[in-house]
């Protein structure tokens, strides 16, 4: 069922992908605290005609790309990348962004792990939407407890501090996480806007193009990450002049 939330005349629609896999009501609660008339919605038609798109982080890489490419959603996102419409995606949505993941791949039928996936990744592999260069992999750590849940310290790189997604982000900043699979070292470094360290050093936010991704939830974040929606919120405005 579609959520649909009518704005004030001049509010950018934004639409918060719904795959069924989960309650995105704190994320369209902290779009539209930030001035955008937001909704979740699962046609493929909305996402194409919305302002700004977010993939929120709820569920397993493979089931939520599963019904996103059967129910035609998968497509309408990327069409509206296409166009230049901004895209946000929180924890698994960022995951979905990468050419493969492995969490929650039935073994017949996914991919083999080829020569090009990291050597600790296993498989097998399904492939994601492809707009970044890179894999999603679990965390692995004998120390630490995974899956990685609580805040801790985002550290940005020299294009990050420069984003307008991050503006008025302070460095090393707490945000708050909740997942056992990260991006792994296989992505493109031109696309990393900052890493957190936890069982290895994992792309916490990236950028390509007019595509962003959090690994940790924002609308968990207190002020810091109602910032980030309010900036998000702000680059679809921009857009759309």
């Amino acid at each position: 069922m579609n959520e649909i939330r009518e704005g004030r005349v001049g509010e950018p629609k934004i639409v918060v992908v719904d795959y069924h896999k989960g309650n995105l009501s704190s994320v369209v609660r902290g779009l539209a605290r930030a001035g955008a008339a937001a909704f979740a919605s699962d046609d493929p038609e909305q996402i194409r005609n919305a302002d700004g798109l977010v993939i929120p982080g709820v569920g397993a890489f493979y089931d939520a790309i599963a019904f996103m490419r059967e129910g035609g959603e998968g497509a309408a996102v990327l069409d509206a990348v296409a166009a230049g419409t901004p895209l946000l995606g929180i924890c698994l949505g960022l995951q979905l962004f990468f050419e493969r993941g492995n969490e929650g791949v039935p073994v017949d039928e996914g991919v083999p792990a080829d020569g090009g996936a990291p050597e600790q990744a296993g498989g097998p592999w399904v492939d994601g939407l492809g707009i970044m260069r890179g894999s999603c992999t679990r965390l692995e750590s004998s120390r630490l407890k995974v899956p990685h849940v609580g805040w801790d310290q985002v550290h940005m790189t020299s294009a990050g501090a420069a984003d307008p997604l991050l503006a008025g982000f302070a460095e090393g900043a707490n945000m708050y996480f909740t997942h056992s699979y990260a991006v792994a070292d296989d992505a493109d470094a031109a696309d990393v806007l900052a890493r957190t360290h936890y069982t290895r050093s994992f792309p916490c936010i990236v950028r390509h193009g007019n595509v962003w991704g959090c690994q940790f939830h924002p609308e968990k974040s207190s002020a810091l990450g109602q910032r980030i929606l309010k900036n998000f919120v702000n680059i679809v405005e921009e857009a759309g002049r």
